[in-house]
């Protein structure tokens, strides 16, 4: 069994363990516990600080302070940083293409008993319109931490979304090789092909072995970076296997299928299926409950998958 790790704490273990060879500074919204950037603060008390629940300001804030030049990791839950902070990082941070790298935690239904108000499932969509914005959304807590050093490369805005829900960690710490842009090939197949990302790429994995049980073979693709996304790997798999399903945390509407369906409509259009929450808000409930309440499990992607293969 792997062992199971929020992605929320390796973004806080990343950031302690970076700052003691790069100079950036990390703000908070009053939620340094939750988002776990506390590591970070008890490690360098002089380069955190804490904007209180003010999310606006703290994405001002941190435009001020990387016009000068440095470095900045700006944190909350996804729902106050991507949702009630646009407007301030729209024209505070990507109109100026500055180096603020935002940690947005708590994103999707995995939120659990807090309900619809704090499980953001529009904060890709939002984030995608921002011209020059990188979006990162890690699978495990491996590829959290490689996401939040590969951050540091990138001239720009990055914004990364990290989960409350302890996740298996399934890439290798020793091994894994994270490229910004470039989508990995989880496994191998020839029948359709499931994308995933974040949390969903666990999912798809155990969907697939699900297929193999009914002589059906899926191929699995990670797409950790959402913006820019990796049309090759997608084109290649509507060439060789000729459907797509697409498996995300969020709505349909505006991330991972639609970025998907882009690629596919110019490149090779083949039939797509996208699961995720259909037009509506989440609830409060469990996370087993809520994901089977969203049809996001193992079951519901097999099954969806063989509804797919009857389109091609």
């Amino acid at each position: 069994m792997a062992d199971k790790k929020a992605t929320r704490e390796a973004y806080g273990a990343a950031l302690a363990e970076l700052g003691e060879k790069h100079d950036f500074v990390v703000l908070d919204a009053d939620l340094a516990e939750a988002t776990k950037t506390v590591m970070f603060k008890k490690k360098f008390p002089d380069r955190f600080y804490d904007c209180g629940i003010a999310e606006g300001n703290m994405m001002s804030v941190a435009a001020g302070i990387a016009a000068t030049g440095r470095t900045v990791f700006a944190s909350s839950f996804a729902m106050f940083a991507a949702g009630r902070a646009f407007e301030q990082i729209r024209n505070s941070i990507g109109y100026p293409h500055l180096p603020v790298k935002i940690g947005a935690t708590h994103a999707g239904i995995t939120v659990g008993e807090d309900g619809a108000t704090h499980q953001c499932l529009e904060d890709i969509a939002l984030m995608r319109t921002i011209p020059g914005m990188t979006i990162i959304n890690p699978a495990d807590a491996v590829e959290a931490r490689a996401a939040v050093e590969a951050s540091l490369s990138v001239d720009g805005p990055v914004y990364m979304r990290f989960g409350r829900y302890a996740v298996p960690v399934f890439n290798d710490a020793e091994t894994y090789k994270f490229e910004i842009g470039k989508g990995v090939t989880m496994a191998e197949g020839t029948d359709l092909t499931i994308v995933g990302s974040g949390f969903t790429v666990q999912m798809a994995l155990e969907a697939r072995d699900l297929l193999a049980e009914k002589g059906i073979s899926a191929r699995v693709i990670n797409i950790h970076t959402i913006k820019p996304i990796d049309r090759e790997i997608l084109t290649k798999a509507a060439k060789e296997t000729g459907a797509i399903l697409t498996v995300e945390e969020h709505s349909v509407i505006g991330g991972l299928g639609s970025a998907v369906c882009e690629v596919l409509s110019e490149e090779c259009p083949v039939p797509v299926m996208r699961m995720g929450t259909q037009d509506t808000f989440g609830k409060s409930g469990t996370v087993p409950a809520l994901l089977e309440e969203y049809g996001l499990t193992p079951a519901h992607v097999a099954e969806k998958a063989r509804e797919l293969l009857a389109k091609k």
